[in-house]
């Protein structure tokens, strides 16, 4: 973002997403900074504005004419203040940069449709992601850094992390920071995020579903030896026949999007999904299902050393797999 970007325009800031919304706020201010060392910096919620507010805070200062101010919580701007604000907005003064965040919701969305009219304004959307949406945002996290990272490197990093998007992008830049300038893939990701709990499970759990016994079985060694809860991997390996089953009796021909709502996962998982689900039958399936319960069971105790039933489960399903 650049100062001539932002100063003497107004920014609007629109959506659920705290993140996308605090990051685009920094930019804006770091543009400014950029542009003068000396600028002055002003924040206030909308709830306490009023014209002369607004009028002292983008006012000139006997230090730099230079100033960025951000109003936050515009849904909750008094109805008294709103004709000052736009009228400001379309005539905004040239050396301010003035930054409204709009928290998202139907709150305030009359002063929103004006602003959006304005040739001053430019809108910055911060919606919440979609599940297919987060392989793109790490992609993109890595990308800032000057790295690079594989697709299914990335499926692993959210796994691992989840959806927060201040973890992601935190997770991305460590591994930037490691590997810089760097194509990151799957074997880095695991190395530095595999070990959370649920992480490892899936990953044994996906290990045996797609016929790598060795892989599977050093994974186990290693989810067992990090202290990872039995019943973890159990229901990771529920969890991941229950997938398949439905994939594999899902209807022909259904876009990604359908689906991924009919298997019951997000549409980035479909991919290794169908890597597993080669070679399986339904009857196959259904027999994994069966030893599934019966590991879960076992580990519950109706068996006495459950690092062996695991095991057995592992083979059992590569065994089933292969026919």
């Amino acid at each position: 973002m650049r100062a001539e970007d932002v100063l003497g325009r107004v920014i609007l800031i629109t959506g659920k997403e705290e993140f996308l919304g605090a990051r685009t706020v920094d930019e804006v201010r770091a543009a400014v900074r950029a542009h003068d060392a000396e600028a002055e910096f002003a924040d206030s919620a909308a709830s306490d504005l009023t014209l002369a507010t607004l009028g002292e805070m983008a006012a000139p200062s006997l230090f730099s004419a230079v100033r960025c101010v951000v109003v936050r919580g515009l849904e909750n701007l008094p109805e008294e203040s709103v004709e000052g604000l736009l009228g400001y907005a379309a005539a905004p003064v040239d050396d301010v940069a003035l930054v409204l965040v709009h928290g998202g919701g139907q709150k305030g969305s009359g002063v929103l449709t004006k602003l959006r009219k304005l040739k001053t304004v430019t809108e910055h959307k911060s919606e919440e992601l979609k599940a297919s949406d987060y392989p793109a945002f790490v992609a993109h996290e890595v990308r800032r850094h000057g790295a690079s990272i594989d697709r299914e490197a990335a499926d692993v990093l959210i796994e691992a992390i989840g959806r927060d998007l201040r973890s992601l992008a935190g997770a991305a830049h460590q591994l930037t920071n490691d590997f810089p300038g760097e194509r990151i893939g799957e074997a880095q990701v695991r190395r530095y995020f595999g070990g959370r709990a649920e992480a490892k499970s899936f990953a044994v759990a996906d290990a045996a579903f797609a016929g790598r016994d060795r892989v599977a079985l050093e994974e186990l060694r290693w989810a067992l030896d990090a202290g990872t809860a039995a019943v973890l991997i159990t229901s990771a390996f529920a969890g991941s026949a229950r997938g398949l089953a439905r994939l594999v009796s899902a209807p022909r021909g259904m876009r990604d999007a359908d689906l991924a709502r009919e298997v019951g996962v997000p549409p980035w998982k479909l991919r290794s999904l169908r890597d597993q689900a080669r070679g399986w039958t339904e009857g196959g399936l259904a027999r994994a299902i069966r030893a599934v319960a019966q590991a879960d069971a076992d580990i519950k105790g109706a068996a006495s050393d459950a690092s062996y039933a695991l095991e057995r489960l592992v083979l059992t399903v590569i065994a089933l797999r292969r026919g």
